[in-house]
């Protein structure tokens, strides 16, 4: 019985071994909360106030605002997203030259901002630039597509218009009789997908403008609307400000900075403490009544035998002031996906291996976002011009009787998208390198 027992003991310790130590309790992780809820449960809770919160960093967070302009600089660029259409002849073996060129033209033509948008205020490339800056403020973005008969003003009859988030209400969830539910203010089937969005007649968040009295609700088709967010998590109806992880850190490292430069600016300006024994009245009285004595620089002032003056030794900024804000930008910078260098403007001590590695894995980001923003932006409404312009007779070739024909469409919709590329960041070394892997047939020209 005694080898038994021993045994069993032995098998009782070895399975606790085995359990993960990221489930465990204790003293240690009492603050660690496991809430099991959905990613739906979890965003109409939050996402009002990580939206807001992510508005108001925006606004007065120099790092909030750097990583905004660094999405709008590396993701769409100076020139943005242009477009190549690449529609192959039915007659030849090769591209249908006239209708790639009409089309085109077309494109062009439209993204001017009497035409692009609906209240005449954005340019195509102006778009790009908001739909990327608002995403990465508020985790989504809302365009209506607005199609309409053509106008002297508008020969394409095709416009587009962006929404703040703020119009589909995170507080309005329903469960309809035909089986469809609403999800902050999302409508969607049984197996998820959004069939219509039911937005706020006016904006609920312009309160300070007499039209908005109280909420009503207007359901236009999911096909009339762009809703574009990046998916974290299955079933999730909104999407969620990419600020949201490094919010926290952004707005204490706001804070310190101003605390610590506050209290440098006191420190400067504070030259020391006159004690004395009796009664003194110095030569003015702050808001407090303290007494105070205003000296100008290179002066000395002959004390009575009553004081004494105590001088002021300034500590700040304090010593760990550059080290701690260097780290708390690293991982900010880590929550955001930027370089380090990048969001902190610091290439003090930066060697060539490590800004290109850098440089590297921060491209790859900005090539990820590229490809999303063109699937979920400029390729949908592309398609959407494209259809609605062939439709009402819109793209005509120079001297032909009759406009390209909406019959074909799918041989015409072969768009091929150019985003913006980066420059070498040593472009001597990385010529010498590609020559020597030339040389070696690791890579072909194709590559290069």
């Amino acid at each position: 019985m005694a080898i038994l027992d021993l045994f069993k003991k032995r098998k009782k310790i070895f399975n606790k071994k085995r359990s993960f130590d990221g489930a465990g309790t204790g003293r240690l992780l009492a603050d660690f909360k496991s809430i099991q809820q959905s990613a739906d449960s979890e965003l109409k809770t939050n996402l009002r106030t990580l939206r807001n919160r992510a508005r108001q960093l925006a606004r007065n967070n120099d790092y909030a605002n750097r990583y905004l302009q660094l999405m709008r600089d590396n993701v769409v660029g100076s020139r943005g997203i242009t477009l190549q259409n690449k529609a192959r002849s039915d007659r030849i073996n090769g591209f249908d030259t006239i209708a790639n060129v009409v089309i085109e033209e077309g494109w062009r033509d439209w993204g001017f901002k009497q035409t692009c948008s609906a209240d005449g205020k954005l340019t195509w490339l102006d778009a790009q630039n908001l739909f990327m800056e608002t995403w990465a403020r508020d985790g989504e973005v809302l365009i209506e597509i607005i199609e309409t008969k053509p106008t002297p003003e508008n020969k394409y009859g095709f416009s587009i218009r962006f929404l703040e988030a703020d119009y589909l209400d995170e507080d309005y969830n329903e469960i309809l009789n035909n089986g469809n539910s609403i999800r902050m203010g999302v409508e969607i089937n049984s197996f998820g997908r959004p069939l219509a969005y039911h937005l706020c007649t006016t904006n609920p968040a312009d309160t300070q403008f007499p039209n908005v009295r109280s909420k009503k609700y207007q359901r236009i088709n999911a096909n009339r609307l762009i809703h574009a967010y990046r998916i974290n998590r299955p079933e999730a109806t909104r999407g969620i400000p990419p600020m949201s992880v490094a919010m926290v850190d952004l707005q204490m490292l706001g804070k310190y900075m101003e605390a610590e430069l506050v209290a440098s600016r006191i420190s400067a300006s504070s030259m020391g403490v006159i004690k004395q024994s009796g009664d003194y009245v110095g030569d003015g009285v702050e808001d407090d009544y303290t007494p105070t004595i205003s000296l100008e620089a290179g002066t000395f002032q002959k004390l009575d035998p009553n004081q004494e003056m105590t001088m002021f030794d300034p500590t700040h900024p304090t010593s760990q002031f550059e080290t701690f804000t260097k780290t708390t930008l690293r991982s900010i910078a880590s929550g955001l996906g930027v370089s380090y260098t990048s969001l902190a403007n610091d290439l003090e001590g930066v060697s060539y291996s490590s800004i290109r590695q850098g440089a590297l894995e921060e491209r790859d980001y900005y090539k990820g976002m590229q490809k999303w923003m063109i699937d979920n932006f400029m390729g949908v409404v592309y398609k959407r011009w494209l259809q609605h312009s062939l439709t009402v007779g819109a793209l005509q070739p120079f001297g032909a009787n009759a406009p390209l024909p909406a019959s074909k469409f799918d041989q015409f919709h072969r768009p091929r998208w150019q985003p913006r590329g980066w420059q070498w960041v040593d472009p001597q070394k990385e010529s010498t390198a590609i020559a020597m892997q030339l040389n070696n047939g690791l890579i072909t020209m194709q590559d290069v």
